[in-house]
C-alpha cells in the first residue's frame, strides 16, 4: 500500500542532524519541508550546482529563498558533471553528485557532524527504475531497483519516500502553498525515464491500481536474492583470492565464476561488465589451460588481463 508523506517522515529515523539533498524540485522540496517540520533546527539542505543547464543559477537562487523562509541552512557545491568519452551523462552526473555530498558533509562535519543524508526518490521513481532495468535485460542488481538505505564513504543515505507516490508529494506542497521549480529536462522525451513516466505509468495505474506496491515487493524479493549472491561471492572470493587466481576460479561452476567476477569488479573498481564482456571473459577463463595463454578483455572503462596466475583489472586512463 502507498504511504502518505507525513507518515513516511514519521517512520523515518535518521541520526540528527540530517542533510536533505535539495534540488529545488517538487520531490526534494516536500522532503526538505516535511523533515524541517519534524526536526526544526536539525535539518540542513545540500544543493549540487551541476552547471549543465542555463537555469542552474536560477535553481540555486530559488533554493536559497526557500531555505531562508524555512530557516534551513543551505550548503551549495558546484561540480563539473560533464561526462567522459564512453560514459553516460546520467552516470557522470550521479558520480559528481555523490562526490559533492561527501565534500559537503566534510565541509560541515566539524560544526554539525552530519552523517545521514536523505534523498527524495519516491514510489514512481522506484517503478521507473525497475521498468528501465527490465527493458535492459538487467539481472538481480538492476531488478532490486533502489535501496531504502545504504552506506557510502562513511555516510548513511536514506530514501524515506519509496512508498509515497509522486502525486502525493505535489498535493501536499499545494496544500501548504509551497512552490517548487520544474526541471525542463524532465519533459524531454528523448530520455527513456521521462517516456515511462508520461506514457507507461498512467496505463499501469489504469490496469493495475496497486502496481506501485506490487512492483516494490518484487524489487524487495530481488534485493534479498542479490544479498545472498553477494554472500556467496564473498565466500568464493575468499577461496579464490584477490585478485582472482585462475586455478581455483576454474574449479567453480560458470555461474559462480560470473557471480564472483561481477562482485570483484564492482566492489573493487566500481566496474560493471556487460553480458557480452562477461561471457567472453568466462570463455577465455575456460580456455586458459597453458601458462602462455593471454587474456585481455575490455570491461567497463578498463581492461581485465592475465598477469601470471591471476586476473587483474586496470584503467588505462589512470595508469602511469
Amino acid at each position: 500500500m502507498s504511504t502518505s508523506l507525513p507518515e513516511a517522515v514519521r517512520l523515518f529515523d535518521p541520526n540528527l542532524p540530517l542533510a536533505v539533498a535539495y534540488s529545488g524540485g517538487a520531490d526534494s522540496t516536500a522532503l526538505l519541508l516535511a523533515c524541517a517540520d519534524r526536526w526544526p533546527g536539525q535539518v540542513h539542505a545540500f544543493h549540487v550546482h551541476h552547471g549543465l543547464q542555463a537555469a542552474a543559477d536560477d535553481f540555486e537562487r530559488h533554493c536559497q529563498q526557500v531555505c531562508q523562509a524555512a530557516r534551513v541552512p543551505l550548503h551549495v557545491r558546484r561540480v563539473d558533471a560533464r561526462h567522459a568519452p564512453g560514459q553516460s551523462p546520467e552516470d557522470a552526473a550521479r558520480r559528481a553528485r555523490y562526490q559533492a555530498f561527501e565534500a559537503l558533509a566534510l565541509d560541515t562535519i566539524g560544526l554539525v557532524a552530519i552523517k545521514d543524508i536523505a534523498l527524495a526518490q519516491h514510489a514512481d521513481d522506484q517503478v521507473e527504475t525497475l521498468l528501465l532495468a527490465l527493458s535492459r535485460g538487467a539481472g538481480l542488481p538492476g531488478l532490486s531497483a533502489m535501496p531504502a538505505r545504504w552506506l557510502r564513504a562513511g555516510l548513511s543515505y536514506h530514501r524515506p519516500l519509496l512508498q509515497v507516490p509522486g502525486s502525493e508529494l505535489r498535493a501536499w506542497l499545494r496544500q501548504r502553498g509551497a512552490g517548487w521549480i520544474e526541471d525542463p529536462s524532465n519533459a524531454d522525451s528523448r530520455y527513456t525515464r521521462n517516456r515511462i513516466r508520461a506514457e507507461l505509468l498512467p496505463v499501469l495505474q489504469a490496469a493495475f491500481p496497486q502496481f506501485r506496491s506490487t512492483f516494490a515487493r518484487s524489487a524487495a524479493h530481488a534485493a534479498e536474492a542479490k544479498g545472498l549472491l553477494i554472500e556467496l561471492a564473498e565466500i568464493d572470493l575468499a577461496q579464490v583470492g584477490v585478485p582472482p587466481q585462475l586455478a581455483p576460479l576454474q574449479d567453480l561452476s560458470r555461474p559462480r565464476q560470473a557471480n564472483l567476477l561481477r562482485h570483484w569488479l564492482h566492489s573493487q573498481f566500481a566496474a560493471v561488465p556487460s553480458t557480452a564482456q562477461l561471457a567472453e571473459l568466462l570463455d577465455q577463463i575456460a580456455a586458459c589451460t597453458t601458462r602462455g595463454h593471454h587474456i585481455r578483455i575490455k570491461v567497463a572503462v578498463g581492461y581485465i588481463e592475465r598477469r601470471g596466475s591471476g586476473l587483474h583489472w586496470y584503467n588505462p586512463a589512470l595508469s602511469p
